[in-house]
């Protein structure tokens, strides 16, 4: 038998790896706004996230996708979907390690850190696989929502808050834990759910009925959705479960499943409801406030989920160029890949400091400053990421082009968290919202960023312009993504001059701020040291480190 040739030059797996407690960013992110100990809990976490198990699981529930059943063999409907094991393996893991609504019930405990915690373990664990996080994030997401209705509260908010992941449609008083879901925008609506047309008519005993078409409901196999309907005051919210008290099944016709660029593991669905019951969350009327509460939280996780596209491309392409060699040297060791590696980490480096921010403010209650702030980084951190994820691939070259790579999974991720729960005009018009006259939102974020002015004179110069812009009044809504975006900037700026290396500040607020930077990443200016920022991004395996 003869060989035809050697394989050599390839890079090696990528197993074995904390992008967790390995990632220097994300970890001393979790000990500035929580403490060691809450880095140490996460160990077992980083140790799953980084093995060939936890990829093996990302890979089949990626290449099995849901499939729908509407009826089972005999012609009654069912309406359920099924999973690849390995979607219930992450899911499982995510629950058992408190990134679902855990933390809402640690803090009622007493744990100060609950929310950081969470962030830093869901920036981690989601690397190896997105899709699973949307069910994990509408759990999280729902409990605060759900206390506008105390007594819907009081019974569900056990199962939401528990560590435990029960797959399957039952009564949920008889399940050792919950998953959340939201049905709000309607075909002919989308981001305007004030079109929504789906009705909902008071029963005689404090329940409601529910007839219409939701367009987009994700995790559709969930036990509880919250979902907005018309009745005589205007728009409300509903709490809407799969199975009823006492078993029976609620009416939730899934008429497909969404067929979409990324996020394939998941099911996105249309439903229809025709007489399906639910229960009054916050007022009549009242339905845009109420559900308010859970796309604010949901917004923190697409800032977290963003940061972990970005981080996991990222590691992939520091990975790759510390183990490929071309044109007589490695890759690690050109200068102009370098450059390009150490832009890519100033880019997960802010994203990354901003977002467990976030998630620090959800811990100190600090509701003015994630008002604006969540919003500003949601437009930010989410319209980056495509741009950074394409750069990580090429990277790699045609090797990041195949699926076996993974690459194509986080290409095709990366534009969601940008559209979902508001996409770039609605989220830059909510800022402009957010700023309006007397904002204590306003003043919040001004706080934050005056604790940094004087570290850098590119710093002041950048708030002194984002004062101007703030001050003239004239087309704001043209202006809405200029301002949202130098918002973000600051706040990330700010974040990095008081707790980064100077590296990393210095070349930060040379070419994000004072534009000393070209149109595309791998253009900072001489003099930044860009192999130290290569070599802080690593979170290789000690024994795979140069």
């Amino acid at each position: 038998m003869s060989v035809t040739h050697e394989v050599t030059n390839q890079v090696p797996p990528l197993v074995g790896h904390d992008p967790i407690a390995g990632d220097a960013a994300l970890a001393e992110a979790c000990r500035r706004h929580a403490d060691q100990a809450a880095l140490d809990s996460l160990a077992d976490l980083g140790a799953l996230a980084g093995s060939e198990q936890a990829q093996e699981w990302a890979r089949l529930a990626d290449q099995h996708p849901p499939r729908l059943r509407t009826h089972d063999r005999y012609g009654h409907r069912v309406d359920e979907v099924e999973f690849h094991p390995a979607w219930h393996e992450l899911m499982g893991a995510a629950f058992d390690h408190g990134l679902a609504g855990a933390p809402w019930a640690e803090q009622a405990a007493g744990d100060r850190h609950a929310h950081v915690r969470r962030a830093v373990g869901y920036l981690g664990w989601t690397q190896v696989e997105a899709g699973h996080g949307c069910p994990v994030t509408m759990t999280y997401a729902a409990v605060p929502a759900l206390r506008a209705a105390p007594d819907l509260a009081a019974a569900l908010e056990p199962g939401l808050t528990s560590r435990s992941y029960q797959f399957g449609l039952a009564d949920p008083q008889t399940k050792r834990g919950l998953v959340a879901g939201m049905g709000m925008t309607e075909k002919q609506g989308g981001s305007d759910v004030r079109a929504n047309t789906t009705r909902a008519v008071p029963g005689s005993d404090g329940s409601w009925s529910l007839t219409g078409h939701k367009w987009f409901t994700s995790a559709p196999m969930s036990d509880l959705f919250l979902v907005l309907a018309q009745t005589g005051e205007g728009l409300s919210c509903f709490l809407v479960p799969r199975v009823l008290p006492g078993g029976e099944r609620n009416v939730f016709r899934l008429q497909r499943l969404k067929d979409k660029l990324g996020d394939r593991s998941n099911a996105s669905s249309e439903v229809e409801f025709d007489g399906t019951t639910g229960w009054l969350v916050g007022e009549p009327g009242r339905g845009v406030p109420a559900i308010i509460e859970m796309v604010a939280t949901t917004r923190l996780d697409c800032v977290l989920g963003s940061a972990a596209t970005v981080r996991a491309a990222l590691t992939q392409a520091v990975h790759h160029a510390r183990h490929r060699s071309a044109f007589g040297a490695r890759l690690v060791d050109q200068p102009l890949m370098q450059n390009v590696l150490a832009d890519l980490a100033l880019e997960s480096e802010a994203a990354t400091a901003l977002a467990v921010r976030l998630a620090a403010a959800q811990d100190a209650g600090e509701r003015d400053y994630l008002r604006l702030a969540g919003a500003v980084a949601k437009f930010w951190v989410c319209k980056r990421t495509p741009t950074a994820v394409a750069e990580a691939l090429e990277v790699l070259g045609g090797n990041g082009y195949v699926e076996e790579s993974g690459m194509p999974r986080l290409y095709r991720q990366a534009p969601l968290n940008s559209i979902w729960e508001g996409s770039g005009n609605v989220i830059a018009l909510d800022v402009l919202r957010a700023l309006g006259s007397g904002s204590p939102a306003l003043a919040a974020v001004r706080a934050e960023l005056e604790l940094a002015r004087g570290a850098d004179p590119r710093y002041d110069a950048a708030l002194a312009g984002l004062g101007a812009e703030l001050a003239d009044p004239e087309q704001l809504p043209l202006r809405a993504r200029r301002i949202a975006g130098l918002l973000a900037v600051c706040l990330q700026a700010g974040l990095l001059l008081r707790h980064a290396p100077a590296a990393v500040a210095d070349a930060f607020c040379a070419t994000r701020l004072a534009g000393d930077w070209g149109g595309v990443l791998g253009t900072l200016p001489p003099g930044v040291p860009v192999r130290q920022l290569v070599d802080r991004s690593a979170v290789e395996p000690t024994g795979a480190r140069s």
